[in-house]
């Protein structure tokens, strides 16, 4: 079936970005079609007041900004590829001693995944998002650049778009400040003009995750020991699944100086802690890759880097390594790189590409 190159499914989550997003396509002649996923149930009244999404009143205010716009609106439901994708990988990830990252993993298997999908299904050839990014196409390869927008840049958590995504997506938010979305949408009288925007892992509104995974998997995870890294037992904690690399707060532990969780060892239950220093390394290795700029890493490279959505990026060196994953230096040590998370290169306003970072290196210890 040919594609419809004029129609977009506009992906509508009820917040103030993705409404402002359709109204410009719209203003661009597109034939638009809003479609809300339903991803995950979160209609606990507890979570009225948190950041979170995927709630009852999320999908009447993108159906209610739907047809202030005049264009069909559908809620396509996902909740079961979302559970298998998404929370079950997010659990596995915590059980084996990482950190994941839901978010990323939604963007790449639900929102540019299924949602691109879902188009072809309907004959449109393009999905648009509220994402704050851009899209450039050059000498027939797409890349992905940081938004003009940089306190909002979203491209951290896109790294993993492939170059048949990026053909499909429109991001019309890219070259907008949000404090210029928040004004054309009250021009345009959006009911969600000053919405909060959605802060929270939707399926965790509370932030407790140990608790969300007891419930989900009916697991208790046990109690087990901190130690330092001499052996010497510092206290008990309350699962290890519950810490974090670089956690302080909550740990309980009595010391001379600040302590820190700096690696877990989920086989034997035990969480080390230790002196801040112990949080540093001066490497990564990542797998789960995908480059953007290129096909292919062929040799090293000057970058930068980030390994947290809003940590600053530091400069290092990615060099290729075996079986499709690489090798990051970093030019000065950097702290509390954690298993699980994403790490994702850049070069100026360009993303590189990135990947899931599965050990750190040359630890300072």
């Amino acid at each position: 079936m040919e594609l419809d190159r004029n129609g977009v499914l506009i992906a509508m989550s009820g917040g103030v970005d993705s409404s402002v997003a359709a109204f410009l396509m719209l203003e661009k002649g597109y034939n638009c079609l809003g479609t809300t996923m339903r991803l995950y149930q979160n209609n606990d009244s507890a979570t009225n007041n948190l950041h979170t999404c995927c709630t009852e009143k999320d999908v009447e205010d993108a159906e209610e900004c739907a047809s202030k716009l005049g264009i069909p609106f559908e809620v396509a439901n996902f909740t079961s590829d979302f559970k298998e994708k998404i929370i079950e990988k997010f659990i596995c990830t915590y059980e084996a001693g990482g950190t994941p990252n839901p978010c990323i993993d939604c963007n790449r298997y639900m929102k540019f995944g299924k949602l691109i999908e879902l188009a072809e299904r309907r004959g449109l050839f393009y999905i648009c998002t509220g994402h704050y990014a851009r899209i450039e196409e050059r000498n027939g390869r797409f890349l992905l650049k940081k938004a003009v927008d940089q306190a909002k840049d979203q491209s951290y958590v896109l790294y993993s778009l492939t170059q048949n995504q990026l053909e499909h997506i429109k991001f019309p938010l890219g070259e907008m400040t949000k404090t210029e979305v928040r004004a054309l949408a009250e021009r345009e009288g959006f009911l969600n003009a000053h919405k909060h925007d959605s802060q929270d892992i939707c399926f965790v509104p509370d932030g407790n995750y140990e608790a969300f995974m007891e419930k989900f998997t009916g697991k208790s995870y046990p109690e087990g020991d901190f130690k330092f890294p001499d052996g010497k037992v510092a206290g008990k904690h309350h699962g290890a699944v519950g810490y974090t690399i670089g956690q302080r707060r909550g740990l309980g532990i009595s010391y001379s100086e600040p302590v820190y969780v700096y690696d877990k060892d989920m086989e034997n239950n035990v969480v080390y802690v230790g002196t801040e220093n112990m949080l540093y390394s001066t490497g990564l290795i990542a797998d789960d890759v995908n480059w953007i700029l290129f096909d292919k890493l062929t040799d090293s490279l000057k970058v930068t880097a980030k390994t947290r959505y809003r940590q600053k990026e530091f400069p290092a060196t990615v060099e290729p390594l075996e079986d499709d994953k690489f090798k990051l230096i970093f030019d000065e040590p950097q702290r509390a790189v954690t298993k699980g998370q994403a790490v994702v290169l850049y070069q100026g306003d360009y993303v590189v590409g990135g990947g899931t970072i599965t050990q750190s290196i040359g630890e300072m210890r």
